[in-house]
């Protein structure tokens, strides 16, 4: 599966973003009593910010995942580790569908981090996915997340993992 990613827009892509943030398979994202509103309000302020960046993958030009890059240095994990240069954070949604495509998740986490990891400035990968997300913690580990400790975020427990280039190249040459 081929993806491109285009920088989201708040106030265009709102509604779209809100089906999919709302929806019951979302939980972990945190924003299922959003309305309209505060999904344009949230990714207005991410526009705004220099240290988080959101964009939508494509597929045939249609958008098919949401992904978020962010300075952990700056946002989300200020305080909770020590960040290295270098170091780029992630969150990818993949939106509920009616029709199920063997592999694609795991598609669009590879299509996530070879993006992230085309900036020759990032040399690892870090995210902080909450610690009952069983599902997302088996595809970070698919694409060479290692896992490093629990960490308590005020919105939840987390588990802070981290994937360096080189873990991502060799996990996706034996994939």
């Amino acid at each position: 599966m081929t993806f491109t990613f285009r920088p989201l827009d708040p106030l265009k892509d709102a509604e779209l973003l809100h089906a999919w943030v709302t929806h019951p398979k979302a939980a972990f994202w945190m924003m299922q009593d959003a309305k309209l509103e505060d999904v344009e309000r949230a990714y207005m302020e991410i526009a705004a910010d220099e240290h988080h960046h959101a964009y939508l993958g494509l597929r045939d030009g249609e958008p098919v995942f949401l992904m978020e890059k962010y300075d952990p240095a700056h946002r989300e994990l200020v305080g909770l580790y020590e960040p290295l240069p270098g170091d780029v954070g992630m969150h990818f949604l993949t939106p509920p569908t009616d029709t199920p495509v063997h592999g694609f998740t795991r598609s669009v986490i590879t299509a996530v981090m070879a993006f992230l990891f085309a900036d020759p400035a990032t040399e690892r990968v870090v995210v902080e996915p909450d610690v009952a997300n069983k599902a997302v913690h088996a595809l970070n580990e698919a694409v060479g997340f290692v896992p490093e400790r629990e960490i308590e975020k005020p919105e939840k427990r987390a588990l802070l993992s981290f994937c360096t280039r080189e873990q991502f190249e060799k996990a996706v040459a034996h994939a």
